[in-house]
């Protein structure tokens, strides 16, 4: 978005016009954008001083599909937390017309997050299965946090010692303690979606991931 978004009337449409170009010039190539609701917010949420936002919403459009696009060789895909706030039009047929639901990582995801992570560090009496099964609804970056957390207090427990020591098992439970899944306000905001704001089904997967894990 830092490459796009500039606070001067008119830029970041020249911008994101770039962007393509450069693609377009170097295919094959893939356009990938992070976080676009905010290039690609509903215009229709747009007020007052929204007018230089709802432009760059109109390039995206043109670029992706306009009369004068030619994106043969050029694959554009997008992520955001919260698709929907991305402007209806990006979602149609020949734009970003293919969903895909990411969720949290199940216990085998989140066994192998957790064994990479341990990996790298020294550690001793783990019992990763236990850890897993506490996990449920971290995500990835929660459970790198988690990782990182108990390694800092076997750390500060070696400086106050003088005794240096692996990681073990009372770390992992003590960070777990103090780390909640951060995925819960994201859950809250989506079974609001889901309930009152899913007329069309686009949500009927992460309606049935609710249900199935008791969100919903």
């Amino acid at each position: 978005l830092a490459d796009v978004l500039e606070m001067w009337i008119g830029s970041s449409e020249r911008n994101l016009r770039d962007v393509f170009d450069v693609a377009r010039a170097n295919t094959p190539c893939v356009l990938f954008f992070d976080e676009v609701d905010a290039l690609g917010h509903k215009r229709t949420q747009l007020r007052g001083g929204g007018g230089a936002m709802r432009n760059v919403v109109n390039q995206f459009l043109t670029e992706l599909d306009g009369a004068s696009s030619d994106n043969e060789g050029v694959f554009v895909l997008a992520a955001t937390n919260q698709p929907w706030d991305v402007d209806p039009a990006l979602r149609r047929p020949g734009r970003f017309d293919r969903t895909l639901l990411v969720l949290p990582p199940d216990a085998p995801a989140r066994e192998a997050i957790l064994r990479s992570e341990l990996a790298r560090r020294p550690v001793e009496g783990i019992e990763l299965k236990r850890i897993v099964a506490r996990s449920e609804g971290y995500s990835g970056a929660d459970l790198v946090h988690l990782v990182e957390s108990a390694a800092e207090f076997a750390m500060m427990d070696a400086i106050r010692s003088g005794q240096v020591r692996m990681i073990a098992m009372r770390d992992l439970e003590r960070a777990g303690e103090q780390i909640r899944p951060s995925t819960g306000p994201w859950f809250d905001l989506a079974r609001n979606v889901v309930t009152f704001a899913d007329a069309d089904g686009s949500y009927a997967d992460l309606r049935a991931y609710m249900k199935k894990t008791k969100r919903l």
